[in-house]
């Protein structure tokens, strides 16, 4: 046991700071809160986005474009995933249930089949709409691309 090794006793050593507690404290008179201004005073919350008077960046940025509100927006399936399903499990109909099943959508999602990729056998597809690619590669093998709409 030497002096490098001391420490003071488990729980004897407060970690916060108490404020307010009189000069001698240490953290009395302002309460840290230094002098005058919106911060010293009690009950003062600052709004989102302010600076302190200067003009807020999102004031200041250009504002352009058009968000349309009643937007529709699917989940994205190309053909060359589909046919990855009917490889890997030997699928012959595919919907809803079974993208989300298999991960490719979550049960939420509005699901559209995309032409990207290349369909080599016959499968029945049934899902929320269908790019004109996909609904004719789908049709040519001799296959059916239902669309159920929203």
């Amino acid at each position: 046991m030497n002096l490098s090794n001391l420490r003071p006793a488990k729980g004897s050593v407060k970690s916060r700071k108490r404020i307010g507690r009189g000069t001698g404290s240490g953290k009395g008179g302002t309460s840290t809160r230094g002098h005058k201004g919106a911060q010293s005073r009690s009950g003062y919350s600052q709004k989102i986005g302010f600076e302190g008077g200067q003009m807020p960046l999102q004031r200041r940025l250009p504002k352009f474009g058009f968000k349309n509100m009643n937007r529709v927006e699917y989940n994205g399936i190309n053909l060359d995933m589909i046919q990855g399903l009917v490889d890997k499990h030997g699928l012959t109909e595919i919907n809803h249930e079974v993208i989300v099943q298999h991960g490719l959508a979550s049960k939420r999602d509005l699901v559209k089949v995309l032409g990207r990729g290349e369909l080599k056998s016959k499968i029945n597809v049934t899902v929320h709409a269908f790019s004109a690619a996909a609904k004719s590669a789908i049709e040519s093998l001799g296959g059916t691309a239902t669309a159920t709409g929203k």
